[in-house]
Order: C-alpha cells, then sequence, then structure tokens
C-alpha cells in the first residue's frame, strides 16, 4: 500500500473506533462529507486491504498488444532502419496498416535501441590545437590586411 492509503486507513480505523469525528476525519483526509461515509462503508465492508485502488494491478485498456508491437519493431528493424520515429510511423500505417502514434513508437524505437535522441547523439568535433602563446594568432600569409591607399 502506498503511504496515502496507509493514512487513510489510520484515519478511517480512527473514525470507525469514535476517536475522531465525520468531519475531522474528512478534512484530513481531503475528501467531502459524502465522501467520508463511503471509505468508512468501504472499511467495515472489506478491512484495509479494500480502501486500495481497484485498478491498481489491471492492464490499461487501451494497451496496444505485444505482438502488434514485436510485427512494428521488427518492420522497422527490416525496413526503416535509418528512419526516425515520425516517419517511421507514417510508413507503418501507409504501406502496412499498422497505427501507431509517433511518440509510442519512438518509445519503442529507444527501448529496443533502433534510435537515440538527439541529446543522446555523440557529436565529433575535431580538436583545436593549442596555441603555443597566449594571445598569439597564427594567419596564413595570403588573408593580411592589404594596405589602404
Amino acid at each position: 500500500m502506498s503511504e496515502r492509503e496507509l493514512q487513510r486507513v489510520d484515519v478511517l480505523a480512527q473514525v470507525d473506533d469514535g476517536r475522531l469525528g465525520i468531519d475531522a476525519g474528512a478534512g484530513i483526509l481531503g475528501v467531502g462529507r459524502r465522501q467520508m461515509f463511503r471509505l468508512l462503508k468501504r472499511y467495515r465492508g472489506g478491512g484495509a486491504a479494500s480502501i486500495r485502488h481497484a485498478s491498481r494491478s489491471r492492464t490499461a485498456g487501451n494497451r496496444i498488444h505485444d505482438a502488434r508491437r514485436d510485427l512494428a519493431l521488427a518492420l522497422v528493424r527490416e525496413t526503416y532502419s535509418d528512419f526516425g520515429p515520425t516517419l517511421a510511423a507514417e510508413k507503418l500505417a501507409e504501406l502496412h496498416g499498422i497505427r501507431v502514434s509517433r511518440e509510442t513508437l519512438r518509445k519503442w524505437m529507444v527501448a529496443a535501441e533502433l534510435w537515440l535522441p538527439r541529446r543522446q547523439r555523440h557529436r565529433i568535433h575535431q580538436p583545436r590545437l593549442r596555441r603555443e602563446a597566449l594571445g598569439e594568432l597564427i594567419q596564413p600569409l595570403g588573408t593580411l590586411p592589404s594596405a589602404m591607399p
């Protein structure tokens, strides 16, 4: 149980024992009087376990199936390995009929190490050699300023 749920159980136990009033318990939990009665009814019926959120271990209703994700990643790996997530999502929808948002595909591609965000890409800069003396500049002969007439 989370800390918030443990606090709820503690306050509901105090209200159930009569050590705390309904209004005071509702104020501590930040709920209304009616919601306090609902929570108290659930607590009396099922104990501390009934205060736990009911959808804690359930999967999301809009979750994309693993087989569809694996198919999309396989197609990206084979055919669109040099594409970014936006273009890959467009090609998957256009040519293969797999409609996935670009953000979902981006997360999948990052997890499968098929694509790196711009910040994580390595930039190679050629190091500049240090000068021998402080303030010394080296100019090629052809670039000296010409004398003004």
